[in-house]
């Protein structure tokens, strides 16, 4: 593999600071271009391009290849950053870099060497493994079709997991421009993500481009790169709920002055005492959310500095940030009810977090099934670290 020009910094913290820097120089072009995004139900022209330019979608992706390998609790510092300008930007921000860092740990020199020719790439992709992968010579002839694709309207590679009759699983490397896109992201929230179904049909991967996806640890990367699913994505779930909760307080904060209700006028939210109790509780649920999510992933984290985390701490990690999910989602849905009649507009801010952190609840990896795995291990009857 040639060498690769890394714009990041090693230390953590300066790590940290360059990441955020980005943030801050892209958030006018995303604050622009949230309402087109939303409309149009995938990422504005001009928010894929100023996450391009950002460079903060290889914020996953090995230092080896130019990424940041950012630690998990750095993540969440980004994640949360560009959730408050647009969530559904911090939404394919992190699965794209999520995707890519996964990607490109894994390749090949020489196949990291082809992708990395025409710049650095966005990739979309899957965590459930489906379709079928026909062994042929050379490579693989794949077919399928796969959900929840977000970000792949505006990617250059497709990487899914696939059953296969080589390897029981193997992670199908595929130019968008080969993959079959369905425009059914017709949702309650999230619109702007452009999360759609994808589909391949026979289409030819060779062997470079298909990676054994239940082999060996990955060639390149360090901690990060060992930890293995659910433990790589668990602190992204996390961080974008309590961050949304967030976003939630600050903008009910900001209109409390000035929102009355009643037919005579009124008084201010800000007046009144049930609604100072929810911001102010709500803020201290949200600060123990983020706080309760960096703690299990900094123990997880270093469990896996010389090799798999401990499944315990992962399983750990995944209840820290169902239970964000959940606080937030609560919050939200308390803080909907102040909004008045304004709120049954499309247009409400509000509206649009209700809308989506009811969507983002639903996803796998937010499962209240892990609760139950957590309890398990408590009792001493499992090991963890599974998948919901």
């Amino acid at each position: 593999m040639s060498a690769h020009e890394n714009e990041f910094p090693e230390n953590r913290e300066a790590n940290r600071a360059h990441l955020l820097a980005a943030v801050d120089s892209v958030a006018d072009a995303l604050t622009t271009g949230r309402d087109e995004s939303e409309k149009l139900r995938r990422l504005s022209p001009s928010s894929v391009e100023a996450l391009r330019s950002s460079g903060l979608f290889k914020m996953k992706s090995p230092r080896e290849v130019g990424g940041a390998e950012a630690h998990p609790v750095t993540q969440m510092d980004v994640i949360e950053a560009v959730t408050m300008i647009d969530p559904a930007a911090a939404w394919c921000m992190f699965i794209t870099s999520a995707v890519t860092g996964g990607v490109f740990a894994s390749l090949s020199d020489e196949s990291v060497d082809e992708v990395l020719a025409d710049g650095f790439p966005f990739m979309a992709g899957s965590l459930r493994a489906g379709g079928r992968a026909r062994r042929i010579e050379g490579g693989y002839r794949v077919s399928g079709r796969w959900a929840w694709g977000s970000g792949v309207e505006h990617s250059d590679w497709v990487a899914v997991p696939v059953f296969s009759d080589g390897p029981p699983v193997i992670r199908a490397l595929v130019p968008t421009s080969e993959v079959i896109l369905h425009d059914n992201w017709h949702t309650l929230g999230m619109r702007g993500t452009g999360s759609c179904d994808y589909e391949l049909d026979d289409v030819f991967v060779p062997d470079r481009f298909a990676i054994d996806a239940l082999g060996g640890g990955p060639p390149r990367g360090g901690a990060l790169m060992r930890l293995g699913l659910p433990a790589y994505v668990v602190n992204e779930h996390g961080s974008f709920a309590y961050a949304l909760g967030r976003l939630a307080l600050q903008t009910m904060t900001e209109t409390a002055i000035e929102k009355k209700r009643g037919y005579l006028g009124g008084v201010s939210l800000a007046d009144r005492q049930v609604f100072q109790r929810t911001i102010g509780q709500g803020t201290i649920r949200m600060n123990a959310c983020a706080l309760a999510m960096a703690e299990s992933l900094e123990r997880m984290f270093d469990s896996a500095a010389d090799g798999p985390p401990d499944p315990a701490l992962v399983t750990e990690a995944q209840a820290a940030a169902v239970w964000c999910t959940d606080e937030a989602t609560d919050l939200v849905s308390d803080l909907f009810r102040f909004t008045g009649g304004s709120a049954v507009m499309n247009d409400s801010e509000m509206q649009r977090i209700l809308r989506d952190i009811y969507t983002v609840q639903s996803h796998l990896m937010v499962s209240a099934v892990v609760y139950e795995q957590y309890g398990q291990i408590l009792l001493g009857m499992t090991e963890g670290g599974a998948l919901p």
